[in-house]
């Protein structure tokens, strides 16, 4: 079968299952709230980074793209609709690189209209203290939001693939992006920057330091979701049904 048609079944698939679209509004809505309250926060911190704190709402945000990459996946594995889905194509990284597509371009889409909602309303708040932001570093900012959500969306699919479980999945990716990067990061040294959140999340830094930089981090959190997707594909070629 080709795959222009796999991909319209797996688009209408996620426009007719109703929690994948609120979790996409979710999305929308956490970043840009949280982002909204961080642009009246206190800025006297001399660590302050306001493109950062501009868009400081992806980090409950990405939540709702973990939990749209997961259930996304994790939608087939309930009442046989995976046995389904194979049966009308059997070639099965064909579906499952179609699956990843219609998870990717909504959350792409929807990640760019967020992170540049999220970026306006907190310079609206901030003022005076986000007038140093380049037009240059804004652009950074919005586009590696939206590529690291998306990202994170595609690492949650991959293991949700591998676990066969939204719930089993998001056990595992939520406590560990809320626990082990801020709670246990710091003290972990070095080795934590290169975790696929924190790796990521640089980009939404004006001013970094460390061995990793904005496209660089993005890249190994690309990495990171490269080998989830992997295992998933393995694991869907090799199990039954």
């Amino acid at each position: 079968m080709p795959f222009a048609p796999v991909l319209n079944s797996e688009w209408l698939k996620i426009r007719t299952v109703r929690s994948l679209p609120g979790a996409l509004l979710a999305l929308f809505a956490a970043t840009t709230a949280f982002s909204a309250i961080a642009g009246v926060s206190d800025t006297s911190d001399p660590e302050f980074d306001p493109l950062f704190m501009a868009l400081s709402g992806v980090a409950p945000g990405q939540i709702a793209a973990i939990s749209f990459g997961a259930m996304a996946v994790s939608a087939e594995y309930h009442n046989g609709a995976l046995r389904i889905s194979l049966s009308a194509v059997p070639q099965r990284g064909r579906w499952f690189a179609a699956k990843a597509t219609a998870i990717a371009v909504p959350v792409l889409a929807v990640s760019l209209l967020t992170a540049l909602a999220a970026l306006l309303v907190a310079r609206a708040g901030l003022g005076p203290e986000a007038s140093g932001l380049t037009l240059a570093e804004q652009v950074r900012g919005v586009v590696g939001c939206a590529v690291y959500l998306t990202l994170m969306a595609l690492f949650a699919a991959g293991l949700a693939t591998v676990l066969r479980s939204g719930v089993a999945t998001l056990s595992v990716l939520i406590p560990f992006i809320l626990v082990v990067s801020f709670v246990i990061g710091d003290a972990a040294g070095t080795v934590v920057d290169f975790l696929p959140d924190r790796a990521g999340q640089i980009a939404l830094y004006e001013t970094y330091d460390g061995t990793l930089g904005p496209w660089s981090g993005l890249a190994v959190t690309a990495l990171w979701t490269a080998a989830a997707l992997l295992a998933g594909a393995r694991s869907l070629a090799r199990r039954d049904a």
